[in-house]
């Protein structure tokens, strides 16, 4: 099984739990030094995916390679070149920042001397010196997600698996993570970070699986999943709502697509394909027809549009 170029690489994954499919042929291809998302809804297979590549579970049908190495064969080749951040903190809140990340250290067996130093680089890189002495229960969410990473990588791994680092935590503490995540590819590290959340993988991803029952059923960049259901749309909200059947029959006419409407909003919806010449004509034939709009947009599909669009249901998100 070849890995060349490839920080992930897997190929036919399957894993049961009693009669439920966790995964069902999983494939995944993830290039060295890029931030991969699976996104899915809750049951969609990401964490069953995420165990198996950091070789906590293994799988029953299947391969896959992480750093070059198989997973079930090399495990421990694996885990000398891996990160893992879960979604629970693994981070003491007795112990201060600093504390932490040494005794992270002497687990991994570094010498005093070594983890004192990895400790203090880590805390800079994350922005955490100023609160090294203090107790971790006195940190902010994002504070705690940031030393959680920080402990992850200890080793410098070559690969680092989030598995929804940011579930619970408010814009700020996202934002913090989020710039962290940034900083470590930009270091050379290849991320695989599993979401619900459909604007952090269109910050953060530079390429998106979209798992549905055990299998990936699309991947690509943002822009190239948005594009398969049809580039860019125009919206268009009604001051009156009894105007909408005659404001859709002219965007329709003009769009030369299916429009969508929205009654409760009062807002009509379809593709376009001529930008700006699409945007003059649709004004244009409203006031013609004495039809006000109170709002006209031009914007890109929604990953959210895109899940729809692929799995039949909009992607479930946790609440902030």
């Amino acid at each position: 099984m070849g890995s060349t170029g490839f920080a992930v690489l897997a190929e036919g994954l399957a894993k049961r739990y009693g009669h439920t499919a966790a995964l069902a042929g999983f494939d995944l291809a993830v290039p060295e030094g890029t931030v991969c998302g699976l996104l899915g809804p809750n049951g969609a297979g990401k964490t069953t995916a995420v165990r198996i590549m950091a070789t906590l579970v293994r799988p029953d049908g299947g391969r896959v390679a992480v750093a070059g190495f198989d997973v079930v064969e090399r495990a421990e080749e694996v885990r000398f070149r891996i990160g893992l951040t879960g979604q629970e903190s693994a981070v003491d809140e007795i112990l201060s920042g600093r504390q932490n990340l040494v005794m992270f250290g002497r687990l991994f067996h570094l010498g005093a001397r070594a983890a004192r130093r990895r400790a203090d680089e880590l805390l800079e890189r994350f922005d955490l010196t100023e609160a090294a002495g203090r107790s971790v229960k006195h940190y902010s969410g994002g504070m705690r997600r940031r030393l959680d990473l920080a402990a992850s990588l200890i080793l410098a791994p070559r690969v680092l698996f989030l598995d929804e680092p940011t579930t619970g935590l408010d814009p700020r503490g996202r934002n913090e993570v989020w710039a962290a995540v940034r900083s470590l590819v930009a270091g050379g590290t290849t991320v695989l970070l599993t979401t619900q959340y459909l604007d952090e993988a269109d910050q953060l991803c530079g390429q998106i699986a979209v798992i549905d029952r055990g299998r990936v059923i699309a991947e690509g960049s943002p822009d190239e999943l948005k594009s398969r259901i049809g580039g860019d749309r125009i919206d268009v909200v009604l001051r009156d709502g009894a105007a909408l059947p005659a404001a859709a029959g002219i965007i329709g006419r003009i769009c030369a697509a299916e429009v969508e409407v929205d009654t409760d909003t009062r807002r009509i919806s379809a593709p376009v394909r001529e930008r700006m010449s699409t945007l003059g004509a649709v004004l244009s034939e409203l006031d013609g027809a004495r039809i006000v709009a109170e709002d006209v947009a031009l914007r890109r599909p929604t990953l959210d549009e895109v899940f729809l669009r692929l799995t039949g249901h909009h992607a479930v998100e946790v609440p902030a």
